[in-house]
């Protein structure tokens, strides 16, 4: 973290010139109420198809009492998942970085998991903890372009974010009552007669209170740290977005609550409602003219229109097959909707990496 503090200070006509192309990402309407506001939207939604009686059950392992909204955030949250080939195979300029990657690999994979029952309850488990790192880079991915929206160097504070952002959402998971959901996937390898693997829910329970603890001593002073960082980064040129402080703010309290408590059962719907809507939301934003080009449409409102259609159909029928394959528990569909998922984590994590001069062009 020590190369926070060490970037020059923010040069007036950087400044500027940044903050003359305004401090959001597509306009205040926008970014307040699918990225910022995302978090307090998904809480609302939970709350409001929670059972208030009953606040013990798992949404995550499909025991919402409402069936419908269990069944609309399964093809919700799997369209997300496949949206990203938006972004990897719809992408000319994406793609060719690494066309490996996008043909080879998830062929790949998925010939391995249909394969080997081991790799296939391996690769399922993986997802579960991949997905929460996926989400905390998400998140970590938007604070960092409103920074530079401010016209802040791309290095200034990027360490004490990333740690913050994992912090706020692997923190309350380890230490709250949603643990023992995210590592019950571990009870598959019985099958194999793994038996360290499956005794981690037990050890989980067991020693969680610890853990607890520890996040809470690791935490507190991180978070003390990490604003005593920035309030010195403020002194050599710094300037503060309120639209990222407001981002990390909803996020971080919607996930303490949520993670931490599962207040009224709804903590899956509630963290895959807002990861979800954001990711829909940041793919429109940054493929919208790729995405006219691939489906031959012009940029006349009729062709925002249908370029749009295409966007959310598109992914909307593979959450559905998604949905499927898990209802009739077909072991080809699954194997291909987990193969899917896991490309989604892995392309989208290096997408952002390659696209960090676009990005930092149309911030």
């Amino acid at each position: 973290m020590s190369s926070a503090t060490t970037i020059p200070p923010v040069s007036a006509p950087t400044t500027a010139a940044r903050m003359a192309t305004g401090s959001y990402l597509n306009g205040p309407v926008y970014d307040l109420t699918l990225l910022i506001g995302a978090p307090v939207l998904a809480f609302l939604m939970g709350w409001a198809v929670a059972d208030p009686s009953d606040a013990a059950y798992s949404f995550m392992l499909g025991q919402s009492p409402n069936r419908v909204a269990h069944i609309v955030m399964f093809v919700f949250s799997m369209a997300h998942v496949g949206a990203v080939f938006f972004r990897s195979h719809g992408n000319p300029k994406i793609y060719r970085h690494y066309p490996w990657r996008f043909t080879f690999a998830p062929l790949a994979l998925l010939a391995a998991v249909t394969a080997s029952s081991w790799i296939f309850v391996s690769v399922a488990v993986l997802s579960v903890w991949w997905d929460v790192f996926h989400s905390a880079k998400q998140t970590f991915g938007l604070a960092r372009i409103y920074d530079m929206k401010r016209g802040n160097p791309a290095e200034m504070g990027r360490q004490l974010d990333l740690w913050l952002n994992l912090l706020m959402y692997c923190g309350p998971i380890l230490a709250g009552v949603t643990l023992i959901e995210h590592v019950k996937p571990f009870q598959s390898f019985d099958r194999f007669g793994a038996t360290l693997l499956t005794s981690v829910p037990l050890a989980a329970s067991t020693y969680q209170r610890y853990l607890t603890w520890g996040i809470i001593g690791v935490g507190l002073p991180f978070l003390a740290f990490y604003l005593l960082s920035y309030a010195r980064l403020a002194r050599e040129g710094y300037r503060v977005s309120p639209q990222k402080v407001a981002l990390l703010v909803s996020t971080a309290v919607v996930s303490i609550v949520t993670w931490g408590f599962n207040s009224f059962g709804e903590a899956f719907f509630i963290m895959n409602f807002f990861h979800t809507v954001q990711y829909f939301a940041i793919v429109w934003w940054s493929e919208k003219r790729n995405m006219q080009r691939l489906f031959g449409y012009d940029e006349s409102a009729a062709g925002i229109v249908k370029t749009f259609l295409m966007f959310l159909g598109l992914p909307l029928i593979f959450g559905c097959a998604a949905w499927l394959a898990s209802a009739w528990n077909n072991q080809m569909l699954l194997n291909m909707a987990l193969v899917v998922s896991i490309m989604h984590f892995w392309y989208d994590g290096f997408i952002w990496s390659v696209r960090k001069q676009q990005v930092a062009a149309a911030a």
